[in-house]
């Protein structure tokens, strides 16, 4: 495993000013427990978007915004009137996290396996909650979890429910197969793509489940995949986005014509665009300064830290959350990024 050098890249330009943030109202007891959260990961909005998941990995937690996104007339404006910290001995090195529904979370822990959690019902009144796992997903001897990170669920036409997770250590996504109606039964365990990753750090479905976007960390890209077809180890990537230090989180556009890249290793989200097909190599359209100088370079401890990690956009589509260890969380205009 050969990790790029920095002198491989472009020098990475502190003068250029960071593009603007949204404004981001909260209550002082919303911000403390950003404060708190220190490292953080993957961030998830809730299917009703009135909720926002931001992993905790130092510290061990998940914590639950309560949003509220509004477009008055000065535009976008985000408020999070309230919060709740989520814990659990199922809970520890949380990298990646995904909804299945509002009130059932999927949590994937680096240093242990994925666990579904059923989050208390009510306003979220900015409690501390320890609870068990619903359900808990292991290694089997035919799949192979370890360092599992990313996540994403992707809901099958027979009602039943996939997580693909990208397990970071042995360069391969997995597959869950659960049973909703019985309390998420798992049916079946299984590796489906191995081809051409190493490092798989951040993992997204395009909005016709068509393609699969996948992060591969050391070979500083993004492979592209074909989801209609039937995923195997040895399926190979139709398309690579090119030109990123160390690519994490990553989403498509409602649309499915751009993807937005979040670059740990540097300043920039990298904006791709095609007219639907992935296929083929292609370079960024644009790249974006989502960080100011200085709070890059405070998080910048090696080549492969600093930049923005965890990234999604919210369900209507305008706003993008940005995470990383230094700006626990800035949004951004959508249309600002892809126009």
């Amino acid at each position: 495993m050969t990790l790029a050098l920095d002198s491989e890249f472009p020098p990475i330009d502190l003068t250029a000013p960071a593009i603007d943030k949204l404004p981001f109202r909260a209550t002082a007891n919303v911000h403390a427990a950003l404060a708190e959260l220190g490292r953080t990961e993957d961030v998830r909005f809730s299917p009703s978007n009135r909720l926002l998941a931001i992993a905790g990995f130092a510290r061990g937690r998940v914590l639950l915004l309560s949003m509220k996104i509004v477009h008055g007339r000065q535009g976008l404006s985000i408020t999070a009137a309230d919060h709740m910290v989520l814990r659990s001995p199922d809970i520890s090195q949380v990298h990646g996290l995904d909804f299945i529904d509002d009130t059932t979370l999927v949590v994937a822990n680096r240093d242990a396996g994925l666990a579904l959690f059923k989050l208390p019902i009510g306003n979220l009144a900015g409690r501390e909650v320890t609870l068990p796992a619903l359900r808990r997903v292991k290694r089997t001897p035919l799949c192979r979890m370890k360092a599992p990170g990313s996540v994403v669920v992707r809901r099958e036409t027979s009602g039943r429910i996939s997580l693909l997770v990208c397990n970071n250590s042995v360069h391969h996504i997995t597959r869950h197969v659960l049973m909703p109606r019985f309390r998420y039964l798992i049916l079946r365990n299984h590796v489906v793509l191995r081809h051409g990753l190493n490092i798989p750090d951040g993992i997204a479905f395009s909005p016709d489940n068509r393609w699969l976007a996948v992060s591969s960390h050391v070979d500083n890209d993004v492979k592209i995949y074909e989801a209609s077809r039937q995923l195997h180890p040895n399926l190979q990537p139709i398309g690579i986005l090119e030109g990123i230090r160390y690519p994490h989180g990553l989403r498509f556009t409602p649309q499915g014509t751009q993807i937005l890249v979040a670059d740990a290793g540097s300043r920039f989200v990298n904006v791709y665009e095609s007219s639907g097909d992935w296929s083929g190599s292609r370079k960024a359209r644009r790249q974006l300064n989502v960080l100011d100088a200085a709070t890059f370079q405070r998080g910048r401890h090696n080549p492969q830290e600093g930049g923005p990690k965890g990234l999604d956009i919210d369900r209507t589509g305008r706003v993008v959350a940005i995470t990383c260890e230094e700006q626990t969380l800035g949004f951004h205009a959508l249309s600002m990024m892809i126009d």
